[in-house]
């Protein structure tokens, strides 16, 4: 759900195309529910002048940016996930040997260039500049503590970096600084591109609290759930001091961090959300006007 009234659901006013700057959050295989948010944005007509991406919301947002519609992702992402077998392929025939996957002498055990060149779709641009609409990715700084706003040069590397959550995958080194996942800094990234257009809209796919549960969970579930909790926490606290003008939150609680093939259980969960863009832009024109 977003923060507006459950009202109309068509803007009476169209809005300009570059009026949005437009922030999509971490959140792994919740991230997902990117997808019906950018169909909506389609079906009103409108590209945002810029996009803030960070890890899984970098991944989308890379995606949008270089082109494809919302139903384009959609339509990729199904196919991806729903096809394990072919998955496995992609990333077998892309990578040299299975040591570019594995790095059984690095700090994790998957490259995530190497994993994201084969899964990600061929059409994507080597860099920022080609993109049809503005980008910019979060990626943490490991040593320096700190975050690193990634917008020109290679876009594989940075998308992979912004991505790169520890012991599953591999730090991205990018100018001599060691990279990983943006969302220890920023999980969803709307202050960065704030005045960047007329109104910030902000995906957070974080997730509420999770159904009650009494299972234990083991080691790597509980890895993954701390990050989640991190990150949920990052941007409860971030949203104490400053608000995008549009904050929505798909309904996705349901689901883990690396739910990926139950996509289509998560695209119709969070479809509802079309309605919330729908809505929540019909009531930043009114404010406008």
């Amino acid at each position: 759900m977003s923060e507006i009234d459950q009202t109309n659901t068509t803007p009476q006013t169209p809005l300009k195309d570059g009026s949005l700057a437009l922030a999509l959050g971490g959140g792994a295989a919740k991230g997902l529910a990117h997808i019906p948010v950018l169909e909506a944005l389609d079906d009103l007509g409108i590209k945002p002048r810029k996009i803030a991406g960070t890890s899984m919301g970098a991944i989308i947002g890379a995606c949008y940016a270089s082109g494809m519609s919302g139903r384009d992702l959609r339509a990729f992402a199904i196919e991806l996930f729903e096809e394990r077998l072919e998955f496995i392929r992609r990333v077998l025939t892309e990578a040299e040997s299975w040591a570019s996957i594995f790095s059984i002498s690095s700090p994790a055990i998957i490259s995530p260039e190497t994993l994201f060149s084969a899964v990600l779709p061929d059409t994507l641009p080597e860099t920022f500049e080609e993109l049809e609409i503005a980008l910019c990715v979060v990626a943490t700084d490991f040593h320096a503590q700190s975050q690193v706003v990634i917008d020109k040069g290679p876009l594989m590397p940075a998308v992979a970096a912004s991505s790169a959550l520890p012991v599953l995958l591999t730090p991205v080194q990018i100018d001599n600084r060691v990279l990983i996942d943006g969302g220890f800094v920023n999980p969803t990234a709307f202050d960065i591109i704030r005045g960047a257009a007329q109104f910030t809209i902000a995906v957070d796919v974080t997730g509420k609290q999770m159904q009650p549960d009494t299972a234990v969970p083991g080691s790597l579930d509980t890895w993954i759930g701390a990050s989640q909790i991190v990150l949920h926490s990052l941007v409860e606290e971030k949203l104490k001091h400053e608000t995008p003008d549009l904050l929505l939150r798909p309904e996705i609680s349901a689901f883990h961090s690396f739910d990926f093939y139950k996509i289509e259980e998560i695209l119709a969960a969070s479809e509802p959300i079309k309605d919330d863009v729908k809505r929540g832009i019909e009531q930043l024109l009114a404010r406008a006007r």
